[in-house]
This record gives C-alpha cells, sequence and structure tokens, in this order.
C-alpha cells in the first residue's frame, strides 16, 4: 500500500512518514499528496498567532484537551523557528504538549519556520492537508511568533485567534499595524498579571471603532490563564461560535476559493522557482548573471525575462 491509502486508512506513522517527506521536500511526497487532496476538506483549522511569550503553546495544548472532551480528533501543527546561521531548530513547542503523546485522538507535528517569513513553514498547507485525510476534526495551526504584519495565518485558518499578554509596553500599538485587522478572536492570556483588564479593555475599544457591518463576525475579546485553564471552555465555545457562523453566513465559500487559489500559486511560484534553478544549473547560467551584473554588463530585468522566454515561449510579449 501507497503511504496515501495507509493514511487514509488512518495509520499514525505513514502520516508521520509523509509529513517528513513534505517538509524534507521529497518528491515522492508531490504523488502522495496527489492521492490525498480528492478526500480532504472536512477538517476545521484554527490559527493561533501572537507575540513570543505570549502562551501560545500552553495555550494549543489546552484547547487541545478542550476539544478532546467533546470526542473530536485534534492535530496540531506547532512551528518553531529556525537559526539563521544554523538552519536548526529546537522544536520545544512539542515538549509543552507531551500530555497528549499517547492519546491516540490527538496528533502533533513540529515544523521548522526554515527562513519562511510570516509565522509558517512552507510546508504548512500540505502538513495540513495530511491531518484533515488521516480524520482529524480539528486541526490547530500554532504559528511562531509573529510582529505586526507576519500573518500569512489568516490564509490558513478558518478561526483565527490573536493571543496577547499584557506586560509588554504599549500592547496596542504592538498589533494594531496588522494582527488587529485578522483576528476573529482576540485572547488576553496571563490574565492574572497586573495590567490585564486594561489590556482587554483597550482591545474592546478599538475593535469597537471599526465599526463592523450588521451581516459580519465582531469579534470578541477573551481572558485566560492558560497554565490553570482558566478561561478555556469559554474560549472553545467562542471558536464554535465561530464556525457555527462561518458556515451559517456562506462566508466559508469565499474563504476556500481564495484559500484554494493561494494554495495553487504557491506551489505555481515554488515549482517554477526550482525548475528555473535547474535549468540555470545545467551551464553555470546564474554564475554568469551574477558576473555580468557585478560588471553592469546586464541588468536582473532583462535576465529574468530572457529565462521566462527560453522556459516558456510565448510568456514574454
Amino acid at each position: 500500500m501507497s503511504l496515501a491509502e495507509q493514511v487514509l486508512e488512518g495509520n499514525i506513522r505513514a502520516a508521520a512518514r509523509l509529513m517528513r517527506d513534505i517538509d524534507d521536500g521529497r518528491p515522492q511526497a508531490i504523488e502522495e499528496l496527489k492521492q490525498l487532496y480528492p478526500r480532504t476538506g472536512k477538517a476545521y483549522i484554527i490559527g493561533i498567532t501572537g507575540p513570543p511569550g505570549a502562551g501560545k503553546s500552553t495555550l494549543v495544548d489546552q484547547l487541545t484537551a478542550s476539544f478532546r472532551k467533546q470526542e473530536k480528533k485534534v492535530g496540531v501543527v506547532a512551528i518553531d523557528p529556525t537559526s539563521p546561521f544554523t538552519g536548526g531548530a529546537i522544536l520545544g513547542d512539542r515538549i509543552r504538549m507531551n500530555r497528549h503523546s499517547c492519546d491516540e485522538g490527538v496528533f502533533i507535528r513540529s515544523l521548522a519556520t526554515r527562513g519562511s517569513l510570516g509565522g509558517l513553514s512552507r510546508s504548512t498547507s500540505d502538513v495540513a492537508l495530511v491531518m484533515d485525510a488521516l480524520g482529524m476534526d480539528i486541526i490547530i495551526i500554532e504559528t511562531v511568533g509573529v510582529g505586526q504584519d507576519e500573518v500569512d495565518i489568516v490564509k490558513e485558518a478558518h478561526t483565527t485567534c490573536v493571543v496577547m499578554v499584557p506586560g509588554l509596553g504599549d500592547d496596542i500599538q504592538a498589533i494594531k499595524a496588522g494582527i488587529l485587522e485578522i483576528g476573529d478572536i482576540f485572547v488576553v492570556n496571563k490574565a492574572d498579571r497586573e495590567g490585564a483588564d486594561r489590556t482587554a479593555r483597550e482591545l474592546s475599544t478599538m475593535l469597537d471603532m471599526r465599526h463592523p457591518a450588521e451581516d459580519r463576525w465582531n469579534p470578541k475579546v477573551m481572558k485566560t490563564e492558560a497554565q490553570r485553564g482558566t478561561g478555556i471552555d469559554e474560549l472553545t465555545s467562542e471558536i464554535l461560535a465561530h464556525r457555527d457562523f462561518f458556515l451559517s453566513s456562506g462566508t466559508i465559500h469565499d474563504f476556500m476559493r481564495q484559500r484554494k487559489q493561494r494554495h495553487f500559486l504557491s506551489i505555481l511560484r515554488d515549482t517554477m522557482l526550482e525548475k528555473a534553478m535547474q535549468y540555470m544549473a545545467k551551464s553555470n547560467y546564474l554564475e554568469g548573471i551574477v558576473t555580468g551584473m557585478s560588471a553592469h554588463e546586464i541588468d536582473p530585468y532583462s535576465a529574468v525575462e530572457e529565462i521566462v522566454a527560453t522556459m516558456m515561449p510565448g510568456c514574454i510579449d
């Protein structure tokens, strides 16, 4: 049996091997994904994002336990930062969730960013697809600690939870440029800390200033203490409320269409770049371009047009 066939039968080991092949960029993984794709689309994806130190991993651990109480099968994709010098990563998010390691209804996969920006790994979408095919009801994607404009998670998740924590200075200034616009639910974690009420109040005020249309979802601000499990059931209920709105309002249809388009374009971009690199490697073409640019004998724009015209005749007018 192929890995894809084993995954569809619920084989955890096969899913783990396929995810490894996907993350390593092995060509055989593409053939397996082709078999899985028609059998996906059932899982609900929840994104957990926010700055470093906000307690995202602990919150994901508690949410996983909460969904398991409802007998939901849960997949977790935890993104960890990669060293810009060695390329290595300590996949520490999995350590915080080790109490679920013996639960057959939970599958946790850690991924390194490997230089990708936006808070996700380049293989996030495909790994989530494997979890979907494996039969996970809920997939939680925890991003690496993000800043103001690293908000790729909103392109992947049906529900995006933005996690903040009091005591980071000007809390609102820290997120207003990007993350404030993408949250479906805002979570003030570590709510036992001084300033938590103020942070929640200021977030609510800024959200109220947006004046959402009556037929649009109005994000709420929730307070949690993930370490103690306080507020987790309420947060779970709010996530499910957003899911119900997403489904009943028909918003999910436009979202899924846009998500599929982005997924296709991402694959197309990566494939075209790989093919171009293979083409240029045949005769040290890239080295010649760089040498010509250094001597100002060639400009990069003309060089790109020449390569595209050679590889895809008719694409350049």
